[in-house]
């Protein structure tokens, strides 16, 4: 005998989570109420790698091409097809996607930021993070073949404007 429960999760059943449903089932979340709002979402995260690698990314020399470039790229794509890669965001028309890298020299790093923008009714941080991290996972790609010892971190949402949340700020 099967329960019918409104597909909207209280706070008290699954702890705020919108994905589950009353009875604890993965459903994707109801924007159909919602209002249009232009939506922003920037996020950032880095690649940390040895002072020959970043050399090589700055220089050009890479035996695959333009690292940075070829990232930047990738990153777009990424954010556009986010509700390919993860199960229950909504399929997006996005109005906006840049990507940008900075190079630390310091730290022997490169930091991607994201910022994607829609005129829609649900929030654009997902493409952000996606564009992230396959941008820097495309630098790994990039470079792999002289330095396996990468690290990606801190990938993370940095701000979010727009929607009846309001605006957030890490």
């Amino acid at each position: 005998m099967s329960s019918q429960h409104d597909n909207t999760a209280s706070s008290s059943d699954n702890q705020g989570l919108t994905h589950f449903d009353a009875d604890g089932q993965a459903h994707m979340v109801d924007v159909g109420a919602k209002s249009e709002t232009h939506r922003v979402a920037v996020a950032s995260g880095k690649i940390s790698m040895k002072p020959e690698t970043l050399a090589i990314i700055q220089s050009g020399t890479a035996k695959k091409g333009d690292v940075i470039g070829i990232a930047r790229v990738a990153a777009i794509m990424a954010a556009k097809r986010t509700s390919d890669l993860i199960p229950l965001c909504h399929p997006l028309a996005l109005t906006r996607v840049t990507v940008d890298f900075t190079i630390d020299r310091a730290q022997s790093s490169v930091r991607c930021t994201a910022q994607v923008e829609t005129f829609g009714k649900t929030g654009v941080e997902m493409e952000a993070l996606t564009a992230v991290q396959v941008g820097l996972l495309t630098i790994y790609d990039m470079c792999k073949a002289v330095d396996r010892g990468m690290v990606m971190t801190d990938v993370r949402v940095q701000e979010k404007r727009g929607g009846k949340s309001g605006d957030w700020h890490a």
